[in-house]
């Protein structure tokens, strides 16, 4: 072994259960908002490792695509940790479905997380209005039936971001529920899909169980 090496992070080689890998994303989250996040190991062994052996990721994030909020440095994993799907508004359509579907059939992730996050500024666009220019009137165009959703249920002002955010994250979730792959996979009992939001401010991931 390498000097050092015995100070890297280190979860096992594979999570299985969807109940450990939640708690390991919890226990990265907890280091990531107290500022003790552990070293991770980068180095040519670890990537000639993962190269013959492939990858096993623990879970699946669906997250969106804003700068401030890379889903591994959040929950402190690795190299090979999480499989990592990313689009503004962290919406879903056939190309990002079928990454979630590789992810969690092909590579075995027992965990599929939708997370989304505070001050998001798909969900602004959306709420706002107006026209969206080139290809991004389709990212407000999903994120639409939760805005109006909210609307409807007569929340006013400032907190109206708020809301359609957890609603166009609980939104995905039950969009990824509908694939006939995921179905199967949620019958066997070998995979859980859990929605979480991201607060910028103080770093800590809320879960909605």
């Amino acid at each position: 072994m390498p000097i050092g090496t015995e100070s890297y992070y280190q979860r096992p080689d594979i999570v299985k259960s969807p109940e450990e890998a939640l708690a390991l994303l919890k226990e990265g989250n907890q280091r990531f908002a107290a500022g003790q996040t552990l070293r991770q190991n980068v180095s040519e062994e670890k990537r000639n490792s993962l190269v013959a052996n492939g990858q096993k990721p623990l879970a699946v994030i669906v997250s969106c695509s804003d700068s401030r909020l890379p889903p591994e440095l959040i929950f402190d994993q690795g190299l090979g940790d999480l499989f990592v799907v990313r689009v503004a508004g962290n919406v879903l359509g056939p190309l990002t479905m079928g990454s979630v579907e590789y992810g969690v059939e092909h590579l075995h992730a027992p965990l599929l997380v939708i997370m989304g996050h505070n001050h998001c500024g798909a969900v602004k666009a959306s709420v706002d209005g107006g026209d969206a220019p080139g290809s991004i009137g389709a990212i407000v165009a999903r994120i639409k039936p939760s805005v109006d959703i909210v609307r409807s249920s007569g929340v006013e002002g400032d907190s109206i971001y708020d809301h359609v955010e957890d609603i166009n994250i609980k939104a995905m979730v039950a969009e990824v529920q509908a694939s006939p792959i995921i179905q199967e996979l949620l019958h066997q009992g070998s995979l859980s899909i859990i929605g979480a939001k991201y607060c910028q401010e103080t770093g800590k991931v809320t879960f909605f169980e």
